[in-house]
């Protein structure tokens, strides 16, 4: 077995490490990397260093599940890349340890519950689509060329001006232009 490395982070609110620094180092952690910075933030550069340290063979621990992922589908991306690493991963408060058969369960139940709320969150967004639709509201950008801008175009290149100084005076992109101009011939 490897070494058993612990990773903590507080938000600059909590700026206090002991809880979780005592709970790793009695979990039997060797070394502990701490970040303080908010659980959305996506620089922590211990978490980077720790990540860049760890061998096959190695447990990386964290004192509490939302210490280590930004959300339920990081974390679960996280930890399944530690697993290809060939790298265990340890939860001291829920009591997971992906070493165990048991703590091997939870991650993939973890991971079942992730592509659950993924799949939910697409079912809601297409509902959400089509019933808009329904009473006439279309989604996305409003487009760039608008009808306006399409006629004055095709006046200006009617009467022989480039693409570039179209795209200056109707004030869209000169790839906006010419994909409206292969459309139209």
């Amino acid at each position: 077995m490897g070494h058993k490395y612990g990773y903590a982070r507080v938000s600059t609110a909590e700026q206090n490490l002991d809880l979780q620094s005592d709970a790793l180092s009695a979990f039997g952690c060797e070394r502990i990397f701490t970040d303080t910075a908010s659980g959305s933030t996506t620089t922590r550069p211990a978490l980077t260093e720790l990540l860049d340290v760890l061998l096959p063979g190695d447990v990386l621990a964290v004192w509490r599940l939302d210490r280590l992922g930004r959300n339920l589908p990081h974390l679960i991306e996280l930890i399944a890349d530690l697993k290809t690493r060939g790298v265990a991963f340890a939860s001291v408060t829920e009591q997971i340890d992906t070493t165990t058969a048991g703590g091997e369960l939870t991650f993939h139940i973890f991971g079942a519950l992730a592509s659950f709320e993924r799949q939910l969150l697409r079912e809601r967004t297409h509902a959400g689509l089509a019933a808009a639709r329904e009473r006439g509201k279309v989604g996305g950008r409003p487009p760039v060329l608008t009808v306006t801008k399409k006629r004055e175009a095709t006046r200006m290149r009617n009467q022989g001006r480039s693409i570039g100084d179209i795209a200056d005076v109707v004030g869209v992109s000169k790839r906006t232009l010419y994909r409206h101009f292969e459309k139209t011939t």
